[in-house]
């Protein structure tokens, strides 16, 4: 069984794996917290930390460049949805890209990967996921859920056990065979796929129809002029579900 540390309260799970691997420390181990006082999501948002859900965060260190480790965070969507098809058979949870598990529509977690040098040599990787297990927020940028609303009840240590144990098992298939069978699996679990969706970048905005998940991570739209645009971060929507 992998090592999970357990804190009743951190400023965030992410930023005790950087202190520890910036201290020397290579894991891998987990660090899961009851609470967390400053945790954060992707783009910089701040994600709401409500006791009862599950903030955890694995940290390894890896031969491996950081752009490749950053596919990874497909690995820890897929590992999410697992741990809802275990904790509440029948949910059907789908992936939207880069890393939303959804459930009916709405998200249901949130995940985080950073990286860096390690002291001793290789790659640092944190992988934070916040999964809604009993709370989800009312008053989000995106429609949330959590499982409670869907009648599952979850355990915090429990499910970070298993979440741990998924996404371990992820991260080996990535190791022996590379992004494909991780890109696989998304891809059969992917929300959108085929519809209209508009990517909203830095400077500008996208309109195309998804048609597929690239070897390396992007997002590719095949456009109205029949032109493609490969898209390697931003935030995307599907104007046909509302809940997109």
């Amino acid at each position: 069984m992998l090592r999970i540390d357990h804190y009743a309260e951190l400023d965030s799970t992410n930023e005790e794996a950087r202190r520890r691997a910036l201290a020397g420390e290579r894991g891998p181990v987990w660090i899961r917290a009851d609470r967390q006082g400053a945790g954060r999501g992707r783009r910089g948002r701040t994600w709401v930390s409500q006791p009862g859900n599950l903030f955890i965060t694995g940290l390894y260190v890896l031969d491996t460049q950081a752009s490749d480790a950053a596919r990874l965070s497909f690995a820890a969507a897929l590992a999410v949805a697992d741990l809802v098809e275990e904790l509440a058979p029948g949910l059907n949870p789908r992936l939207k890209w880069p890393n939303d598990v959804l459930i009916e529509g709405r998200k249901v977690c949130g995940i985080l990967l950073e990286s860096g040098a390690a002291p001793g040599g290789g790659l640092w990787l944190a992988a934070g996921i916040g999964v809604n297990l009993a709370h989800h927020p009312e008053d989000s940028e995106r429609p949330a859920t959590s499982l409670a609303a869907h009648g599952a009840k979850a355990d915090p240590a429990h499910a970070g056990e298993r979440l741990a144990h998924h996404f371990d098992i992820w991260l080996q298939r990535w190791q022996v065979s590379g992004f494909a069978p991780i890109r696989d699996a998304w891809l059969a679990r992917a929300h959108g796929l085929g519809e209209r969706v508009v990517a909203r970048l830095e400077n500008e905005t996208v309109e195309g129809i998804f048609a597929d998940l690239m070897p390396d991570g992007a997002l590719r739209l095949d456009l109205a002029d029949g032109t493609r645009r490969l898209i390697s971060a931003g935030d995307v929507f599907f104007p046909a579900n509302p809940q997109g």
